[in-house]
């Protein structure tokens, strides 16, 4: 199964959330999970908010980081190049649906790649990108 995972995904992997379990839940289905440089920069930005808000020490997010690079060599995470319509895809995501969903930027990204690799299912635990996804016909768990 190929799978196309937000950064909400990814965190909740390695952070302990709400969503934590559920996350590990669906991990144990082994797929094959599609991480491109943006979903790269997201999760730099996630770690670093959370050191900003007091809710981790940085010596807790290199760690962390450490342990998802770690988990990328290992290929847990398979690291793809950006799609090359990425963009241009996002772009009619947003005003195909924008009004309608309330979707962001980068929300519409997320979903743009899942099209583009070609992602059987779409994991996230943002509202708004899973209608989205559904809405583009992914299966979103």
């Amino acid at each position: 199964m190929i799978v196309y995972a937000d950064s909400s995904f990814i965190v909740s992997v390695y952070v302990q959330s709400q969503h934590s379990a559920s996350a590990d839940a669906l991990l144990r289905q082994r797929p094959h999970i599609h991480v491109t440089p943006f979903l790269l920069a997201e999760w730099a930005h996630a770690l670093a908010g959370q050191v900003f808000r007091g809710q981790m020490t940085a010596s807790d997010a290199q760690r962390i980081d450490l342990a998802f690079e770690n988990d990328r060599k290992g290929e847990l995470w398979l690291g793809m190049a950006m799609p090359d319509r990425a963009f241009e895809i996002c772009a009619d995501l947003g005003r195909r649906y924008g009004a309608k969903l309330g979707v962001r930027a980068l929300d519409s990204l997320h979903v743009a790649c899942a099209l583009e690799l070609m992602a059987e299912r779409f994991w996230t635990f943002d509202e708004r990108q899973a209608k989205l996804a559904k809405a583009v016909g992914l299966k979103t768990s």
